[in-house]
């Protein structure tokens, strides 16, 4: 009997795996948890591949259902699939091991930066700014970690207080932990985590930096996430 081969039943997850196997398509993945739709041609400049390359691997990335792909015209867009793949990459990426940091441009190394400090993880908050306001929430019973992450009775009322909604229970949970991979340690995801992010970049609390995934919190924010969570005013 061949101890190596694969079971004919359950999870392909040898298949998954080589989705995310080659550089070129983990560097589309990753550049995809901004949130957005990006075109092919984005995409292969991106990572620095031809066109050709780019369209044969995310035939694979569609096909995979990691990406989901629409078209408007001659244009062909692709995105993640939905939240929880865009959870499963960043999660992933703080698994990963660490490659050598080449020589960057000052530009460059200012751009790391802020990706770092504050940054949209699909559709909620990453990065150091992330990762304290999930720790202020919980410290404050907003959160609560003991079996499983929970959101709080205390918790629904301070997202009440602040004017947020969440959306009708459905397939996303309200509450999520999401690895964070420069932190290395999680941060808040699912619903409630998006309605946050939401609110923070409604309210002005954060603004986005240039066309990418960093944000920068603003003077109102590091105002009202310390009256709110009693976060530091100096918080990155």
């Amino acid at each position: 009997m061949d101890s190596h081969r694969a079971p004919a039943e359950g999870p392909d997850l040898a298949a998954l795996a080589g989705l995310l196997a080659d550089g070129t398509r983990a560097t589309f993945c990753l550049a995809l948890l901004d949130g957005r739709a990006w075109t092919a041609g984005e995409l292969a400049r991106h990572a620095g591949v031809a066109a050709s390359t780019a369209t044969d691997h995310l035939n694979l990335l569609v096909a995979g259902g990691l990406l989901a792909q629409e078209r408007q015209g001659r244009h062909r867009y692709v995105r993640l699939a939905d939240a929880e793949t865009a959870e499963l990459i960043e999660s992933l990426a703080a698994r990963a091991p660490r490659r050598p940091t080449p020589t960057r441009s000052l530009s460059g190394s200012g751009r790391d930066r802020a990706l770092a400090r504050a940054r949209t993880c699909y559709d909620h908050l990453a990065g150091t700014l992330g990762v304290a306001v999930t720790d202020a929430m919980t410290a404050r019973g907003l959160l609560d970690w003991e079996q499983g992450l929970i959101l709080t009775g205390d918790g629904r009322d301070w997202l009440r207080e602040l004017g947020i909604v969440l959306p009708p229970t459905g397939r996303r949970p309200p509450v999520r932990s999401c690895l964070d991979w420069t932190e290395r340690r999680p941060h808040l995801a699912g619903a409630v985590g998006a309605a946050l992010c939401a609110h923070a970049l409604d309210s002005g609390w954060i603004t986005r930096v240039g066309t990418g995934r960093a944000v920068a919190l603003t003077a109102p924010g590091r105002r009202a996430l310390h009256t709110r969570l009693g976060l530091p005013l100096d918080v990155p």
